[in-house]
């Protein structure tokens, strides 16, 4: 059987500019290449921005991604798309389709073979990638991620794009099972939508050989905590930050970059923490394990997630976790081994629980084993199954599978409903 052949759309993926934005992404494909089974081609859209003068922060590192690029033997497009302050939210699906039409039209004429549209995130994505899919008569397949189901659904006019794009695609992923059932109370049918949680990588996240050496190469001792995501609010830095203040002697490391870092900064001042709260900055994806593996728990206080892929990386360093009980998190920390949820998203309930992990840790090499069992190998397998029965043509419906097909669409049809 040849490989697939598949378009991965995402606007959320890595690049030489920005080597973490959106990892997960890339690791999930990297994954499905790697077995043999499928190929890809990415087209990862970038705002477009006219200087890359470092005063402007992100919007100039947007100006620094590549038009192209090769990521583990991957071709990786970058092409823009025009953002429009204010109404950036109502219009950027629009944006997207119209500015990546003209890119799929030539991809398609030079050559490049596609079977099916791999869209990652429902709102602009996957809305977009559904108009394109209809263009070019290619199937596509959502794979929703956490704020494109719960969150964007609650302004009108994206929550209606997206229930167009859910009858749209030929199927949907959800990386966790609170994600399919938000996808049902959008409307989607209960046959269309499969889980497909997310991995691991246990040959990187691994346990260091000699631990104490990784401690003493971070200049810690004692108990230490680390904390991996970006410096944005619903991440709740701010609320791991306020439990170190109860927990004397404990070290807290924090990995990532983002616009909450003056605040965090101030607070870390304010509390007289800066002896015990450290802000690393950005840590490449390859350097993590070392940090994981020198700290005694994970700590994920966000406040809303689709599937945290921290807390499996975390897991297979051999380091338990303490996580907020948002949805998505109890299915990742569900055993013992893997650590705790904490029983409200406080700084109270965070210190009170980080207590009862430190206080009672399981063995990490059980933390390490249960993390075994979520490597990529049932999610790739779930992949290929899934796009070989849409390339295949099957349509997935609540009675459960119809072909599909039927001549290409005209751009003008498919927008006529904005």
């Amino acid at each position: 059987m040849p490989p697939l052949r598949l378009l991965t759309f995402s606007g959320l993926y890595p690049n030489a500019a920005q080597p973490n934005h959106g990892i997960f992404v890339e690791n999930r494909l990297r994954h499905l290449v790697a077995s043999g089974g499928a190929n890809s081609t990415v087209v990862a859209p970038v705002p477009w921005f006219p200087s890359r003068d470092p005063r402007f922060g992100r919007w100039a590192q947007h100006a620094r991604v590549p038009e192209e690029e090769v990521r583990h033997g991957l071709r990786v497009l970058h092409p823009r798309f025009p953002v429009i302050p204010r109404i950036g939210m109502s219009a950027a699906p629009w944006l997207l389709y119209r500015a990546m039409r003209p890119v799929l039209a030539r991809l398609l004429a030079d050559g490049t073979g596609v079977d099916a549209i791999d869209a990652h995130y429902l709102y602009p994505d996957g809305v977009a990638a559904v108009w394109l899919g209809r263009r070019f008569g290619l199937p596509v397949v959502v794979t929703a991620r956490g704020t494109d189901v719960n969150l964007i659904p609650r302004y009108r006019l994206p929550r209606r794009l997206i229930r167009a794009a859910i009858d749209g695609a030929s199927a949907l992923v959800a990386v966790s099972g609170a994600l399919r059932d938000a996808l049902l109370d959008l409307g989607a049918p209960p046959g269309k939508v499969t889980v497909l949680r997310n991995g691991v990588d246990t040959a990187l996240f691994r346990p260091p050989v000699d631990r104490e050496a990784a401690r003493a190469a971070l200049g810690v001792a004692g108990p230490t905590l680390v904390s991996v995501g970006g410096l944005i609010e619903r991440k709740g830095h701010h609320r791991t930050i306020a439990a170190i203040a109860s927990l004397p002697g404990t070290t807290l490391l924090i990995a990532g970059e983002g616009p909450d870092r003056p605040r965090l900064e101030a607070m870390i001042a304010g509390l007289g923490l800066g002896d015990r709260v450290r802000l690393l900055g950005a840590v490449p994806h390859h350097d993590l394990p070392a940090l994981y593996g020198a700290a005694d728990a994970s700590v994920l206080a966000s406040s809303r997630e689709g599937w945290a892929n921290v807390l499996l990386e975390s897991m297979a360093c051999g380091t338990p976790v303490v996580a907020s009980p948002i949805w998505g998190n109890p299915e990742v920390v569900r055993v013992p081994a893997a650590g705790l949820i904490a029983p409200e998203i406080t700084a109270d309930a965070l210190a009170a629980t980080i207590r009862r992990l430190l206080a009672a840790a399981p063995d990490r090499r059980a933390t390490r084993a249960f993390a075994e069992g979520m490597s990529w190998d049932e999610t790739t397998a779930g992949q290929l199954a899934l796009f070989r029965r849409v390339v295949g043509g099957e349509r997935f419906t609540t009675e459960g599978t119809e072909r599909h097909g039927g001549p290409r669409e005209s751009g003008r049809s498919l927008v006529s409903g904005i």
